[in-house]
């Protein structure tokens, strides 16, 4: 059992969880806000031995050097790789911190915002910004049936929307840093990432957080009349190519302004963003209060 753990801003955990994690340290204490920066976010941490937290807040060096009892930090969210995660890793394994993240637990909503967007796009459902009947993308209305799909990332949720683009009909392509054999033996294409941009009407980037694959060659590749989706916690593209292709005749589609990455480009004409996460859903948080509870219990076995 921990001796102090404290959940420095709001973790997405249902009531059920959060109330379990009194089972887990001596005391617990719960911030619903976010830190304003390093220094308030030592504060918070104090004397505890366990951290919890969102995506929300970087947590590195600056805070972690004040706060010497520290000995796991719980990520409630989503870890990939050291360069993508918002806690510093690295310096966390030198001072023998152990770090735990989860994954896996809104791709269901990711792939649901493609499909509903994309047959929006193609039917030409809805309206638009300034309240005119939408137009289907080519005109007349289209079913998803026979469209070339790009995937750019093919693992977890990547290899799910691709799943479901091709039981709709979809011609699905990928590109990964690793050829994927069981996902070829299932009809889908790899194709080098220039090739697959230049062949694809639909591309869809589901890549870590930074993560930038989209540079001018990539762009120039990639060509007009071209329906692009990021589903990333942050831009896939050089902002420059970007935004000399989004003027042109393309649309993007994200739902953060995490993924859009630019305030600025939320009213131009061919962005399409949410500005909420689709990966936050009812079922998303039950997943993900099971995977952080099952986490804390793993790391206190092993000490």
């Amino acid at each position: 059992m921990f001796k102090k753990l404290v959940a420095v801003e709001p973790l997405n955990l249902i009531t059920s969880a959060e109330e379990a994690l009194k089972n887990f340290a001596e005391e617990v204490v719960m911030f619903h806000d976010v830190p304003a920066d390093a220094d308030e976010m030592a504060l918070r941490i104090g004397d505890a031995d366990a951290v919890l937290l969102s995506y929300t807040s970087p947590l590195g060096a600056e805070a972690l050097d004040k706060c010497p009892n520290v000995k796991y930090i719980g990520m409630c969210c989503s870890l990939y790789s050291p360069e993508s995660a918002n806690v510093d890793i690295r310096y966390a394994e030198e001072r023998g911190i152990a770090v735990t993240g989860i994954r896996d637990y809104g791709d269901e909503g990711v792939v649901e915002y493609i499909v509903s967007e994309l047959v929006r796009c193609l039917h030409g459902f809805g309206i638009t910004t300034d309240g005119k009947p939408r137009q289907p993308w080519d005109g007349v209305p289209r079913e998803i049936t026979g469209i070339k799909v790009g995937i750019v990332g093919l693992g977890k949720s990547g290899g799910m929307v691709a799943d479901a683009l091709k039981f709709f009909g979809a011609e699905v392509s990928y590109f990964s840093r690793t050829r994927k054999p069981e996902e070829e033996q299932k009809g889908f294409k790899f194709l080098p990432l220039k090739e697959l941009l230049a062949q694809s009407e639909v591309v869809i980037t589901c890549l870590n957080k930074n993560t930038v694959l989209l540079h001018e060659e990539e762009f120039e590749a990639l060509g007009d009349r071209k329906i692009l989706f990021n589903t990333s916690l942050s831009p896939a593209w050089d902002a420059e190519p970007f935004a000399k292709w989004i003027a042109n005749d393309n649309l993007l589609y994200c739902d953060t302004l995490i993924a859009l990455g630019n305030d600025k480009l939320l009213t131009h004409p061919h962005v399409n963003c949410m500005r909420v996460s689709v990966g936050r859903t009812r079922q998303a948080f039950d997943r993900l209060s099971e995977k952080v509870l099952a986490n804390i219990v793993d790391v206190l076995k092993k000490q």
